[in-house]
């Protein structure tokens, strides 16, 4: 009798305790969208907060709550614009790294030299 008094009461108490909280899903780039639609798309995403923009950097960078994920539009004046990037921590022989992916929706070759810079930031 103790036993089902107990298993009772355990249920009773693992019902009321909170749900753990759900894992984001990574938002993968679709480069089939328009840069507008997909622009949209990234600004929808729960958690996604706006870093503070450095004077004179054509790039906005936004981060996604848990850190594991960045997205960065470039604005006018910036070489490639328009274009979104999506830097993403991964693990790569056991430590961790940032993937550099985008979208190029401009100028081809200023698309490759914001991936270049970002690659660069990413080996600091």
């Amino acid at each position: 009798m103790r036993a089902l008094v107990a298993l009772t009461l355990l249920l009773t108490l693992s019902a009321c305790a909170p749900e753990p909280e759900a894992v984001q899903p990574r938002l993968a780039l679709d480069c089939s969208l328009s840069y507008d639609a997909l622009r949209g798309k990234i600004l929808a995403v729960p958690g996604l907060t706006a870093a503070p923009q450095e004077r004179g950097e054509p790039y906005r960078f936004y981060n996604v709550a848990g850190g594991g994920e960045a997205f960065v539009f470039t604005e006018e004046g910036a070489p490639g614009h328009p274009a979104i990037l999506k830097q993403e921590a991964v693990l790569e022989g056991g430590r961790k790294v940032m993937k550099n992916t985008g979208c190029a929706y401009g100028d081809k070759a200023g698309f490759d030299q914001v991936m270049a810079y970002l690659e660069s930031l990413s080996a600091r």
